[in-house]
């Protein structure tokens, strides 16, 4: 049934080979709008919920050059972004080729 529900809305998660990190809190507006985008596309991600940790929000602006804005998002341990950077690749195309689907 999941096949066919993503086969009507487009999505091919089957062509999606890429390992998705995004690192958020809850509450977060960005957080929930970049999450969404990435489950609209039928991306398996991996979700680091770093809701007042001190020490995963240093590791991640570590990974994401300094940065400590939510949410960061990593495609193939590649640092894109926050909500707005993952909407603009989208909004070019661009994500569909980082997450290698080929349609």
């Amino acid at each position: 049934m999941l096949d066919k529900i993503n086969s009507f809305l487009g999505r091919h998660p089957e062509k999606i080979n890429a390992n998705v990190e995004i690192y958020t809190w809850r509450t977060c507006p960005f957080c929930i709008r970049a999450k969404f985008l990435l489950w609209w596309k039928g991306v398996n991600f991996t979700e680091y919920k770093i809701d007042g940790n001190e020490a995963a929000r240093d590791k991640m602006s570590q990974r994401s050059n300094g940065k400590r804005s939510l949410p960061q998002i990593f495609i193939n341990n590649e640092h894109i972004g926050g909500c707005d950077a993952l909407y603009s690749l989208n909004d070019t195309d661009e994500l569909d080729t980082l997450l290698s689907v080929t349609l």
